[in-house]
């Protein structure tokens, strides 16, 4: 080739291979673009080129080139800028880059600028040839067309992962914390046995009052290492890998893990989607279109303790001023406001003694007396209560199942009622908010009312059954979740089975049986005796009144 100039260029070839987009492929029709191909074919031209001298490769093994945010490309462009560079070779232009509108920027725009010249050497394109202006023309096309081809192996890549998600397949980059890929089947999970006891241990600590922020304080102080560390140690990547803190828990793990249904042998897919072939990152989809496929592989934490656990997250406990969460904390409510009652410590030289205090009486937001109740009677009476009913049901367990049946029927149909009571009054009501939004409208068209007026009524109207609206689908889903009473009292006793023999009512127990504890306020008898009534629910089954 001839000397366009009399300017001789330092010369960065650029090669770059995809699997992601559509380069790579299990026949040999793309052998023609992989990496060393590339460099042969660029190194070939330019030992015919007297004007151009090499000074750097860089290459980008395993990037698409729907963008431009590729480690080898942002080091390329650094040389640039730099002045080491001032001539970029490519094989051609799929090589660098499919998105038709930043390959033109870049080829038409920001090179110009930069006083760097750009060839593609098999679509025959050289900035330098200022002769042959067809370049410029045919250019925006053949950037188009690649843009196009890698638009259609997305559309057919998507598509197969898609058939394999509908099937329940494992189609993720990244194992849950706890399995690992089956080396006979890559959409196969299996229990890691070095991870999975991690997990267990996370869920245990959970079960004993313990918030994320504490678990993953526990985890830290025992070096245990981190899903990112354990990453690093076995495939090297660094992706969630902090070398000075390689046992060093963050709170947000603790909570993704307590919320993976993962570990109840399911494979949740759908969980997020790209907007575009072009955007690299995803949405997160919601939960109405996720799809989840049960008992997919082997579970590592039960049913019960998975729902439990649930439960206990919604309560949101915290630990005290005193660093500690109250053994009853987050369980324990008001009989009359139905707020959260917390735990007060009163000391003396003498003495120490724990209680508990209404919510609202503590911080006198609401109208209530303390309902107090002294730690040491309150667990002496759950204690009680709890080995009579165990003791009960591991003598009598057909008649203990038969009682928690009719126990629960009786009191979901007491529930369910009312909600469907709530559930007619508020549809109700909306058939009586359209009349009046018909009456309204009516009275406006006959001038009867002004349009401010008709607009300020119609907005207050429109609000209330919004809101009414929304309520009877919460309903309506409250209504759809009821379990049948037969489900819950063996869901109860499988509890009650694993815990006959207890010694003494610890955070994780009481959790397991409790779903919350009641406290009235004090009254005293004639003889100025002190009597409180405490009412206990238990989990899946609420009170539980055996026989005298």
């Amino acid at each position: 080739m001839l000397k366009l100039n009399d300017k001789t260029y330092h010369a960065a070839i650029y090669l770059r291979l995809s699997q992601e987009d559509g380069d790579i492929s299990v026949s040999d029709k793309n052998e023609s673009n992989s990496i060393s191909t590339q460099r042969d074919l660029i190194q070939a031209f330019l030992r015919k080129q007297a004007d151009i001298l090499y000074e750097a490769e860089f290459c980008d093994d395993g990037y698409t080139g729907t963008n431009f945010d590729r480690p080898g490309f942002t080091d390329m462009m650094k040389a640039v800028r730099e002045k080491r560079v001032d001539c970029i070779i490519v094989k051609d232009l799929s090589r660098f880059g499919r998105d038709y509108i930043e390959s033109g920027k870049y080829i038409q725009k920001i090179f110009p600028m930069l006083g760097v010249r750009f060839i593609a050497i098999n679509d025959g394109y050289d900035s330098a040839d200022t002769e042959n202006q067809s370049n410029d023309f045919v250019l925006p096309f053949k950037n188009l067309i690649n843009d196009s081809y890698c638009r259609d192996i997305s559309i057919k890549s998507r598509s197969n992962l898609e058939v394999k998600r509908r099937n329940g397949e494992f189609v993720g980059n990244f194992t849950v914390f706890g399995y690992m890929r089956s080396p006979d089947d890559k959409h196969k999970l299996i229990v890691d046995e070095e991870a999975a006891p991690v997990v267990k241990q996370i869920f245990s600590l959970c079960l004993a009052g313990n918030g994320p922020t504490k678990i993953a304080r526990i985890l830290t102080e025992q070096q245990i290492p981190t899903p990112g560390t354990l990453e690093y140690r076995r495939t090297g990547s660094t992706r969630r890998y902090y070398p000075d803190y390689p046992y060093k828990w963050a709170t947000n793990t603790i909570v993704h893990i307590l919320e993976r249904k993962e570990y109840l042998g399911h494979t949740v897919n759908f969980k997020t989607e790209k907007i575009s072939y072009k955007v690299k990152s995803s949405v997160e989809n919601p939960e109405e279109k996720q799809a989840v496929f049960e008992n997919t592989h082997e579970p590592i934490i039960d049913l019960a303790t998975w729902e439990r656990v649930q439960e206990l997250r919604k309560q949101r406990k915290r630990p005290n001023r005193y660093d500690e969460v109250g053994l009853f904390s987050g369980i324990l409510f008001c009989a009359d406001c139905g707020s959260v009652m917390y735990q007060q410590r009163y000391e003396n030289k003498t003495r120490k003694q724990d209680c508990y205090i209404c919510g609202n009486y503590k911080k006198r937001v609401k109208d209530c007396t303390a309902h107090f109740i002294r730690t040491d009677l309150l667990t002496a009476g759950v204690t009680a209560n709890l080995r009579k009913v165990t003791s009960y049901a591991e003598k009598h367990e057909k008649q203990f199942m038969k009682l928690l049946i009719q126990q629960n029927e009786d009191g979901g149909k007491k529930r369910n009622a009312a909600k469907k009571k709530e559930l007619d009054a508020a549809g109700k009501r909306i058939t009586e908010l359209s009349a009046i939004f018909k009456r309204l409208y009516e009275d406006s068209v006959a001038g009867r009312i002004s349009d401010d007026r008709f607009m300020e009524l119609s907005a207050d109207y429109e609000a209330e059954q919004s809101q009414l609206k929304e309520r009877i689908a919460e309903l309506q889903g409250e209504l759809s979740k009821a379990q049948e009473a037969s489900v819950n009292a063996e869901k109860f006793m499988n509890i009650v089975r694993s815990h006959t023999n207890f010694e003494e009512l610890t955070p994780t127990l009481l959790r397991e049986f409790i779903e919350k504890i009641v406290v009235h306020e004090c009254s005293y008898d004639e003889n100025k005796t002190r009597r409180q009534d405490i009412e206990i629910y238990y989990s899946f089954v609420g009170k539980v009144d055996l026989p005298d």
